[in-house]
């Protein structure tokens, strides 16, 4: 599986299709749909039980694509506070599962892993 996070807008979808050659129509949003990329997973993920949940069936995946929601100012809702902080212990899980690692920033791949 390769991991590919960064911030809103900043190239993720395009460098999964641009460079892994990946087309709209293998592209979902849907963790269940037999899609090899899942698109926006920071959107399916509110608590811990969530990215337990959803665990197995991320594993299934070619790619995962994700906003990296870590950086900016802490929220004051408790409730999106424990979201930043399930995405991210998601993103450490997945990270260590992937054979690569990519952060996108500025349309640019860093490799992190692999």
């Amino acid at each position: 599986m390769i991991l590919v996070f960064g911030g809103f807008a900043s190239g993720k979808r395009d460098y999964v299709k641009e460079e892994l050659g990946y087309t709209d129509a293998e592209i979902s949003s849907d963790v269940y749909d037999k899609a090899p990329v899942l698109y926006n997973l920071h959107e399916l993920i509110n608590t811990d039980a969530d990215s337990e949940r959803y665990l197995p069936e991320l594993l299934k995946k070619e790619v995962i694509i994700c906003n990296d929601i870590s950086c900016g100012i802490v929220p004051l809702d408790r409730a999106e506070r424990e979201k930043r902080e399930a995405v991210g212990r998601l993103l450490i899980r997945l990270a260590a599962e992937a054979e690569r690692v990519v952060r996108i920033q500025c349309g640019l791949p860093q490799l992190i892993k692999g």
